[in-house]
């Protein structure tokens, strides 16, 4: 999911932008939750992509200051729900901090097995392709799975990870902006116009319903044919 709209939610508002991401996070958790009892096995939020550090260097400080906060408050809620956490993207331009309370989290979850949350921190698709392809050996035979595993090293997710089935994007712009561009190969896309923090469990259902409605024919014919 591409959770857009947080800026542009608060702005509306007369608030500052980071009011914007408090009120996102809060709407993180709940669709999280939501996601698991609605028996999703991989749930990806893009959380911080790499062109981000371009913002004004108040709001990447508050969104990284709020990250590291709610790593230490949400951890037990990933926990009671039997819910672990992998962060991807790169890691080298966090703090220290940061970096840590990512591991600690990723620690503590790992044993849960209900549904794997993905956040992207940091997070380019382009540089991730770059970063596996330089993981190749020059000349070597080389299949989709194993770039696929190659693709998961880079960040940070060993195992087989599915292609995204369906990709969601609230706050009304229709792009992917550089996320999984590798794994979103024959994904659906559902583009809400709703800002992130006003998306709702049951947005959240209809775009499922959506999904499930759908003909996936990954290059074949209609099954309807």
């Amino acid at each position: 999911m591409i959770m857009d709209g947080n800026g542009r939610w608060a702005q509306q508002r007369g608030k500052r932008r980071t009011m914007g991401h408090i009120e996102g996070a809060k709407t993180v958790r709940r669709i999280v939750e939501h996601a698991r009892r609605s028996g999703v096995g991989y749930l990806t939020l893009y959380a911080f992509s790499s062109d981000n550090w371009n913002r004004p260097q108040d709001e990447v400080h508050a969104l990284m200051k709020l990250f590291r906060r709610n790593l230490a408050s949400e951890t037990p809620r990933l926990l009671d729900n039997d819910i672990r956490l992998s962060v991807i993207g790169r890691r080298d331009r966090l703090s220290p901090e940061l970096r840590r309370a990512i591991e600690a989290s990723e620690r503590e979850t790992a044993d849960c097995d209900g549904m794997v949350l993905r956040l992207a921190v940091d997070y380019s698709s382009r540089d991730t392709l770059v970063r596996a392809a330089t993981m190749v050996p020059q000349g070597a035979a080389l299949s989709r799975e194993d770039f696929s595993r190659a693709i998961s090293m880079v960040n940070h997710c060993p195992g087989d990870v599915p292609d995204v089935d369906l990709m969601v994007r609230t706050g009304g712009e229709q792009r992917l902006s550089d996320f999984l561009l590798w794994e979103c190969a024959y994904a659906e896309m559902v583009f809400s116009r709703r800002m992130w923090p006003d998306f709702s469990n049951a947005d959240f259902d209809e775009a499922v319903n959506d999904f499930r409605a759908r003909d996936r024919r990954f290059g074949g014919l209609s099954k309807a044919i």
